[in-house]
């Protein structure tokens, strides 16, 4: 079955106003509504981007930059992995997020490997 990633954009100056405060409560919900449906393959909240640091090789130098590389109005705050049998079941899954009403998901599909990538791996996962 396809995998997607669900991932979890959010403000930068948080929730709206009004948010419920309670959200946290919601979140675990939804993770285990996805448990339920069968579809949890994993997911993490991220770090606020105050905690980033971006890393770039441009002509040869290393370049570390403290936070996110470019300002955004929105920061990537998490994912899940969800293993659907089609897009459209990924895409409902994400229309439930608790946040869908303030942030915005992006849903992705994840490339299948095959050839030498496939079976490093596999064998990667074999030996750890």
């Amino acid at each position: 079955m396809p995998q997607y990633t669900l991932l979890i954009y959010t403000p930068v100056d948080g929730p709206p106003a009004g948010t419920d405060p309670e959200q946290t409560q919601r979140w675990f919900d939804y993770t285990q509504s996805l448990i339920e449906a069968g579809v949890h393959v994993g997911g993490d909240a991220l770090q606020g981007v105050d905690s980033a640091t971006t890393v770039r090789v441009r002509d040869g130098e290393t370049q570390i930059i403290d936070g996110p590389f470019v300002e955004t109005k929105e920061y990537l705050a998490g994912y899940y992995l969800v293993d659907c049998p089609d897009l459209d079941t990924a895409l409902g899954h994400a229309a439930r997020m608790p946040n869908i009403h303030y942030g915005s998901v992006e849903v992705r599909p994840v490339m299948e490997l095959s050839g030498p990538f496939a079976e490093a791996a596999e064998a990667e996962g074999r030996a750890g």
